[in-house]
């Protein structure tokens, strides 16, 4: 696998990574479990815990999938910087199409194909266009308000997946995925005393990250 400074996005499925990790990130294996350290200034990791055909994996330093927490202007302009000028990555599930009911029982019950390490590139010129863009309209649009923002990939994945060899079941029938996974979250909090909208769900927001 190679990961250049200006690659856009990359996607690696999680052995591979494991196995062959990319520049700025190294694997510790103890037992069954995979540690993963990287260079917190290179990279930011939004990816929690979890097992795979190799055993348990930690990214040690990870902020965690469940959003990345901000409570005043100095936590958001250094996160808003980190955003523009790092690597991001998450981890992305690859899903069968015939499988992406809207029915939460039926999903649940989805058969995944392949678990991905996902990089997209913060400093590229047209994503950091598009996120600037999308953090400066959702601040413009809950002023002096909690709020969270999600920044959706699915576009992005669906993209490269159009460009790249299709998943294959079985090895013989190749299918076009449903990614699920494929977004982060940014909130901010306000020390505002009755911040009615975050409490009632008014203060949700979510921009779309596209190629060119």
């Amino acid at each position: 696998m190679t990961v250049t400074k200006d690659s856009v996005i990359t996607v690696t499925a999680v052995e591979r990574f494991l196995t062959e990790p990319p520049t700025g990130f190294s694997v510790e294996v103890r037992d069954s479990e995979h540690g993963v350290h990287s260079d917190p200034e290179q990279s930011l990791v939004l990816i929690d815990d979890f097992h795979c055909s190799k055993g348990k994996v930690v990214f040690q330093g990870s902020r965690g999938s469940s959003g990345v927490k901000m409570q005043n202007l100095w936590e958001y302009t250094s996160m808003r910087k980190t955003l523009l000028s790092r690597r991001i990555y998450l981890l992305v599930s690859a899903y069968e199409e015939n499988c992406a009911q809207t029915n939460a029982k039926e999903a649940s019950g989805a058969r995944v194909l392949q678990q991905y390490v996902v990089s997209i590139n913060g400093s590229d010129p047209f994503i950091k266009w598009q996120m600037e863009k999308g953090l400066d309209w959702t601040i413009s649009s809950v002023v002096g308000e909690s709020y969270r923002v999600d920044v959706d990939l699915a576009q992005l994945m669906e993209s490269w997946a159009a460009k790249n060899t299709d998943i294959i079941i079985d090895g013989l029938t190749k299918v076009q995925p449903v990614w699920r996974d494929a977004s982060f979250t940014l909130k901010y909090y306000t020390d505002a005393l009755f911040d009615f909208p975050h409490w009632f769900g008014f203060s949700k927001r979510q921009f779309k990250l596209r190629m060119t």
